[in-house]
């Protein structure tokens, strides 16, 4: 949620960052203004009849025992209290009209992003050597299917479509991930979490995925009502940037890491492109997740460290992969900036993202009033938290199997990752 006090400054620099974010908010930010105004005058108005009340409430016992007519007073007290009643009605539905549009806005991009959409993403470095074949190399469904690792038929079967089972070396390999991921970050100082996959209502709220992305999730059967029903998490952030909803933070508490191994369930509307096979894009897969809440003098580094982590996971594997600045429009809503570690597929001759680090600033703490108090001045404020994948593996794993493919059909196993694996150094 955006702060109201920088729309009612500068209302222009909002509407204009929006803009460049691909949303035209020169309605809302024009209503919100209204609905504020309306808002206060309600209140100053309602303010001034309750003082009136309280002060003639207290001259009426005197009056009567002065032998006075009230008659008038008490009418007059009556018409007070309705219309104080009244406001409040209306300054509760003003109130609620005013937070829905709020809850409505994107976060504002920061001002040295490029405006527009993907068209606009700048490269900002690729790294690894881009593999290189002498003989004409398999995509990773073929190569998965003959050596066994994956069964895309009985994951059709058992579940439908964007489903399937990891079996004998392939449950291996995606198991030697997790662990190498979880370690690496356990070693940097970051505390595992193991979250409920099951949340609520306000959980998808704070994130920021709720109310707009409500139908990109899968809804367990329940009360009409989804306020009151659970879904399935999206990804281990929406957990993790909720776990202080509603506290306040001492300072020294601050940075706090976490990573939460989860798997992701997603309903992936829309449809596929037709080099998305397999592993590519599917509705449940595993992810590692890195959650930071930080003050906001610590945001920028907690940022470039996040970065800098998921480019040396996908590093230590050996892999081809390039670090991409998101335009303003290619951020997801809730997210002021991301930069996106994209891994080479040859099979598609491109890159896919397995890891946006991004950063909200106060934008999901305003939504969960995630707060902290400053050591120095006692003063609090809202934290900033960001978020990074480190890793998801449904893409991992196959630009580790179409990368690493050798003549004969097998696939070398990435050095970090052997000792989860008994020692394998290929599979067969």
């Amino acid at each position: 949620m955006l702060d109201i006090r920088r729309i009612k400054e500068n209302p222009e620099e909002v509407i204009s960052l929006l803009a460049a974010k691909g949303k035209d908010a020169e309605y809302e930010v024009g209503r919100i203004l209204e609905l504020d105004s309306e808002r206060r005058t309600l209140i100053q108005e309602t303010e001034s009849l309750k003082a009136e009340q309280n002060k003639v409430s207290k001259q009426i016992p005197q009056l009567k025992k002065e032998g006075k007519d009230t008659t008038e007073i008490m009418s007059r007290m009556k018409s007070i209290s309705e219309t104080i009643k009244s406001n409040d009605q209306v300054l509760r539905d003003t109130e609620q009209q005013l937070r829905d549009l709020m809850l409505s806005l994107p976060n504002l991009p920061d001002p040295d992003l490029a405006p527009g959409g993907k068209e606009n993403n700048q490269v900002i470095s690729v790294s690894g050597k881009k593999p290189e074949f002498d003989f004409e190399p398999k995509n990773h469904v073929d190569l998965c299917t003959e050596l066994g690792l994956i069964d895309y038929q009985r994951g059709a079967k058992l579940s439908g479509s964007g489903f399937w089972v990891y079996k004998g070396m392939g449950a291996r390999l995606e198991w030697a991930l997790l662990n190498y991921f979880i370690d690496t970050h356990i070693a940097d100082g970051y505390e595992l979490m193991l979250v409920p996959h099951m949340l609520n209502y306000d959980s998808g709220l704070t994130a920021g995925q709720f109310p707009k992305f409500e139908d990109d999730v899968f809804w367990l059967e329940g009360d009409d009502d989804r306020r009151r029903k659970l879904f399935m998490l999206p990804t281990a952030e929406t957990a993790l940037v909720s776990l202080h909803r509603d506290e306040i933070l001492d300072e020294k508490e601050l940075p706090k890491k976490y990573i939460a191994y989860t798997p992701c369930y997603r309903r992936e509307a829309g449809s596929y492109r037709a080099e998305e096979r397999g592993m590519i894009r599917g509705h449940q897969f595993n992810k590692v997740e890195m959650v930071q809440y930080t003050t906001p003098e610590g945001s920028d580094e907690a940022f470039a460290e996040l970065v800098r982590k998921a480019e040396a996971l996908v590093s230590g594997l050996g892999l081809h992969y390039r670090t991409v600045k998101l335009a303003a429009a290619d951020c997801s809503a809730s997210m002021a900036r991301t930069y996106d570690i994209e891994i080479y597929i040859p099979s598609m001759a491109g890159f896919k993202e397995v890891s946006s680090a991004s950063n909200a600033r106060d934008y999901q703490a305003r939504r969960g009033q995630i707060r902290y108090r400053r050591s120095d001045n006692g003063k609090i404020e809202f934290v900033h938290t960001l978020n990074a994948s480190g890793l998801a593996t449904s893409r991992v794993l196959p630009a580790i199997i179409e990368q690493n493919q050798q003549k004969d059909g097998s696939v070398v196993v990435p050095e970090v990752l052997r000792k989860y694996m008994g020692g394998v150094e290929v599979i067969k």
